[in-house]
């Protein structure tokens, strides 16, 4: 894992760089950074819009920003700043607590991978209001107390923000879509590579069979779903992707999830972008192909379109009581959703995972 300790390091680096050459200290960045993405998002929702404009042809999603501005919301404050119609569903932590144990009574490892808000990567691109310094803070202590809370209650989190921060504008692109709301073809290369990093570690790891993948850089244009309707106007973006293929000359084929595979990728749509084609823009070149070609083994998909906090979840329900061996097979469940779900999705339901 050598790329956190640098990305631990810049950041320790730029706020030294902030405090002694006289710039704004971080801590007093937060406060009219959160007022600007609440003020911001309100305009969104109150327009009802689900995108915001920002600078240099970036575009941030409404409901994401709104989350950045809310300050805690997990425990008594929970109910206050949740998107959820049912306030005992309004808390992450108990349900995220929850779906661990009932892991741990299968003898299945949690890795919780919460994907960073684009405006805490690139702040410097939602508004000329705010004057974000360069390197830029990290602006989300209220995730990182969040994070740090599960850790200590024994969840595994893969926390990818400092990394992404240093890693922001990466030799292939950015690591997030400017029109869209998810990462990018590149972002989702560094998550995998991130996550395989930590999954390396695991003994049973190296007891399982693996194969190489090909995989080779390429050049695409998409239609961000940030300029869908209720969006706002905004021309096609050109990326870069990173196919992969098993097989070799006209025996190629796109990595294919493996129900049998020891690996569950569960969420909502950052696993399936670039993966499952059509609104998601391509094939071959999401998260679940990238750790396919890092760890040399495809993994069982379990996304959806929605919400990846109760809605993906009911589906691994669904998986488990169509197959009484599922749960016999698994090793390792990534729970990977953006971020903003902590706040935004529809509720943190407690459910069975095993019939």
């Amino acid at each position: 894992m050598k790329s956190f300790p640098r990305a631990v390091a810049a950041v320790l680096t730029s706020t030294m760089a902030l405090a002694g050459c006289g710039g704004p200290d971080i801590n007093e960045l937060i406060g009219p950074f959160r007022a600007e993405v609440k003020r911001l998002g309100r305009e969104a929702e109150i327009g009802d819009r689900l995108a915001v404009i920002g600078l240099d042809g970036w575009v941030f999603f409404g409901p994401e920003l709104r989350h950045l501005s809310l300050g805690r919301f997990w425990g008594p404050e929970a109910s206050a700043v949740s998107r959820s119609r049912r306030p005992e569903e309004a808390d992450p932590l108990p349900a995220i607590l929850d779906f661990k144990r009932r892991l741990d009574d299968l003898n299945v490892e949690l890795l919780l991978v919460p994907v960073p808000p684009k405006a805490v990567i690139f702040p410097e691109k939602v508004s000329d209001a705010v004057a974000v310094p360069i390197p830029v803070p990290r602006l989300d202590p209220d995730h990182r107390q969040f994070y740090d809370r599960l850790m200590t209650d024994g969840v595994d989190v893969l926390d990818l923000t400092d990394l992404f921060i240093e890693e922001r504008f990466h030799p292939d692109g950015p690591l997030y879509c400017r029109t869209d709301t998810h990462w990018s073809g590149s972002g989702c290369t560094v998550a995998a590579a991130a996550i395989a990093a930590v999954i390396r570690d695991r003994r049973w790891y190296g007891e399982l069979d693996t194969q190489e993948y090909t995989a080779a850089w390429y050049s695409t244009t998409i239609t961000g779903d940030l300029t869908f309707d209720g969006g706002v106007p905004g021309p096609q973006e050109e990326l870069r992707l990173r196919g992969v293929v098993t097989g070799r000359a006209r025996g190629r084929a796109p990595v294919s999830a493996d129900p049998d595979s020891p690996i569950v990728l569960l969420g909502d749509s950052h696993n399936l972008v670039f993966h499952a084609g059509e609104d998601m823009h391509a094939t071959g070149a999401g998260l679940a192909d990238q750790l396919a070609f890092e760890l040399g083994l495809p993994v069982d998909l379990v996304a959806v379109r929605g919400s990846g906090a109760t809605s993906a979840r009911v589906d691994l329900l669904r998986r488990a009581q169509a197959d009484a061996e599922y749960w016999a097979r698994k090793k390792l469940v990534i729970w990977c959703f953006a971020a903003r779900e902590l706040t935004e999705s529809d509720g943190w339901r407690l459910l069975p995972i095993a019939p």
